[in-house]
């Protein structure tokens, strides 16, 4: 009796046959319509073209991203996870507002985080690790001098979650994922003043100075001085603007 059978192509001689099959099985990686509405939407929370208390409009920001509703609220939702958003029954969905004493609280526990993960990754990066950090602080000092505020802000955070993944710790990098979204709207406030951007890019560079050297407590010292200098610019700058 004749069988019918199926030939799985990684068992036969053909030695194109695996290939194919993996070719077939990789898949193509588009970005989802909500995963460019939640950049988007940050982008203009850190930017402060939305501001805290604002209430969304919904129509209004579906026409401005070309996007439905359906893609917006999924956005939303996420972005209410990260703290940016309030979600209001009934009402719709706000910009979070944040106190000046949320700011001090989330600078204080970021310099604690990152500075533990500086110190780790002084003796656990690679050697193409530290190159990797070297071109992004080049990359950070030509958008500084071509003063590309927004772009630079993308490119530090970038730099940071480098180090911070360097540390090879799981549970430091969760808990920074939790905070970082928070802190942004803060974050590139401080770099709106000329003098701070300016010592910004020089502590990067002790810093990485630092890893290079594989001295781990200077190298958190470094950074928590540099989260916490942030800190206290930033809510000199909410004291001057308060009522």
């Amino acid at each position: 009796m004749a069988i019918a059978s199926v030939v799985n192509p990684v068992l036969t001689e053909d030695p194109t046959a695996a290939s194919k099959v993996e070719a077939e099985a990789i898949p193509i990686l588009r970005r989802s319509l909500h995963d460019e509405a939640i950049e988007h939407i940050r982008d203009m929370i850190v930017e402060g073209l939305l501001v805290g208390g604002d209430w969304i409009n919904e129509p209004e920001l579906c026409r401005q991203l070309q996007i439905s509703r359906t893609p917006l609220r999924e956005a939303l939702k996420v972005l209410a996870t990260e703290g940016l958003i309030e979600l209001v029954p009934r009402r719709g969905a706000r910009v979070a507002r944040l106190s000046t004493q949320e700011m001090a609280d989330l600078f204080e526990a970021l310099s604690g985080i990152e500075g533990l993960a500086a110190e780790l990754a002084a003796t656990r990066m690679s050697a193409a690790d530290f190159e990797k950090l070297r071109d992004m602080q080049v990359k950070i000092e030509n958008l500084h001098a071509a003063r590309d505020r927004l772009t630079y802000f993308h490119e530090n955070r970038a730099l940071h979650l480098a180090i911070v993944h360097g540390s090879g710790n799981s549970a430091l990098i969760k808990i920074h994922a939790q905070l970082i979204a928070r802190v942004s709207r803060a974050r590139y406030q401080a770099i709106l003043s000329d003098q701070r951007w300016d010592d910004s890019i020089a502590e990067h560079a002790q810093v990485l100075a630092a890893l290079e050297k594989r001295d781990g407590p200077l190298a958190c010292e470094r950074m928590r001085y540099h989260i916490a200098h942030t800190g206290k610019v930033v809510l000199a700058s909410v004291g001057k603007t308060s009522p």
